[in-house]
C-alpha cells in the first residue's frame, strides 16, 4: 500500500527530502512523474491517462505535504521501512488503507521509476 499523509500534518518538510522516489511535495505544489526520477518519454498513470513525464500534474492536496501514490514504493528496495515515517514528528505518515500493494508491485514501481 502507498503511504498517505494525514490532516495532522505540520508542514514541517522533514518527509520530503527523505523520499527516495521524489513523490513527496508541499501542498499546492504541481508536481510531475519525472521529478526526482530516470523517466523518459510517456508514463501510464494509475488512472490509464498517459502523460508526458514533464508534464505537471494538479497537486493532491492545496493545504498539507502530499505523497503521490504512482511514485511511492513504501521505500521497498531502498530501506527496510518507509522514510517518511521515520522521520515524520508527529506521525501523519501512514499506509493507505484504500490502497493494498504487495511487495512485487512496489518492485516493479521502483523499477519503472528508476531505469
Amino acid at each position: 500500500m502507498a503511504i498517505i499523509i494525514t490532516e495532522e500534518c505540520i508542514n514541517c518538510g522533514a518527509c520530503e527530502p527523505e523520499c527516495p522516489n521524489n513523490a513527496i511535495y508541499e501542498g499546492g505544489i504541481d508536481w510531475a512523474v519525472a521529478d526526482g526520477t530516470n523517466v523518459k518519454g510517456k508514463y501510464e498513470l494509475e488512472d490509464g491517462r498517459k502523460v508526458d513525464v514533464n508534464e505537471k500534474q494538479k497537486p493532491i492536496d492545496e493545504d498539507i505535504y502530499y505523497i503521490v501514490p504512482e511514485k511511492c514504493t513504501e521505500c521497498v528496495g531502498f530501506h527496510e521501512e518507509p522514510q517518511c515515517a521515520a522521520v515524520c514528528p508527529v506521525d501523519c505518515c501512514v499506509p493507505d488503507p484504500d490502497r493494498e500493494e504487495s511487495e512485487e508491485v512496489l518492485l516493479e514501481r521502483k523499477a519503472k521509476l528508476h531505469l
